[in-house]
């Protein structure tokens, strides 16, 4: 494996990823995912430049793509392009690399923190929680559980992608030291969803949908060493909007 930024893999799977998410990964998602993927897989077999580029990563959360030359070429927008093009013949619009760009941005570094000393368990898994059933894996079922409910609802009621950012920070922060994994996939494409007119709205019900659903899973030996995750349930149930 050389230094050089890896390219996206062959198209993933067709069995339906878990979560309720069955529809087939949109070119953003599918980039993030095989990004990150190998770029893991890298840091935990403990490759040196897989644990040079998580360092790098982890220096641009809660910072604008535009500020981070040195993360050009390592969250995965290469891959987004040619997986657009491949999907749609087409080359991607300003305005859908743009969002895209923010989006991987932050989906890319929110993960290298996530994953950070960590080379036992995966911390993204393709088809895993979304951020909703991640932050209530959490959850223990007691008075202490508010202030994470809490977090999240600050989480979906940001106004702009740099609030965002630093909120979803202190969420990974916890799923890190509790080793509860997220798919940064789906993240991505989210953030992405979130710039639309209408975005912040859909995300926030996706996040809570989730949130309500979910259901925790039996302990399982995933091949990829995933801890168990969160396993939801039909649920009309939206995540309310606190002050």
């Amino acid at each position: 494996m050389t230094d050089t930024a890896p390219r996206i893999p062959a198209p993933l799977g067709s069995s339906a990823p878990r979560h309720g998410v069955d529809k087939p990964f949109g070119p953003l998602r599918h980039a993030v995912t095989g990004h990150i993927r190998t770029l893991q897989n890298d840091y935990r077999a403990d490759r040196s430049h897989a644990v040079q580029a998580l360092a790098r990563l982890r220096r641009g959360v809660g910072r604008q793509a535009t500020e981070l030359p040195d993360l050009w070429g390592l969250v995965g927008i290469e891959q987004f392009h040619e997986a657009y093009f491949a999907q749609r013949q087409v080359p991607v619009g300003e305005e859908a690399a743009l969002r895209a760009e923010r989006a991987a941005h932050v989906a890319v570094t929110l993960w290298a923190l996530h994953q950070q000393s960590n080379r036992a368990k995966p911390m993204h898994v393709s088809g895993g929680p979304s951020m909703g059933a991640a932050v209530r894996g959490l959850m223990s079922g007691t008075d202490s559980d508010e202030p994470i409910r809490k977090r999240l609802v600050r989480a979906g009621t940001a106004t702009t992608l740099d609030v965002m950012a630093q909120r979803l920070r202190d969420l990974v922060v916890l799923l890190r030291a509790a080793e509860v994994p997220l798919d940064y996939g789906l993240l991505a494409e989210q953030l992405d969803q979130w710039q639309r007119p209408g975005g912040p709205s859909q995300v926030r019900q996706a996040w809570g949908r989730s949130f309500h659903a979910y259901r925790a899973s039996a302990p399982d030996t995933a091949k990829d060493g995933a801890v168990p995750v969160a396993q939801p349930e039909t649920a009309a149930n939206e995540m309310k909007e606190d002050e």
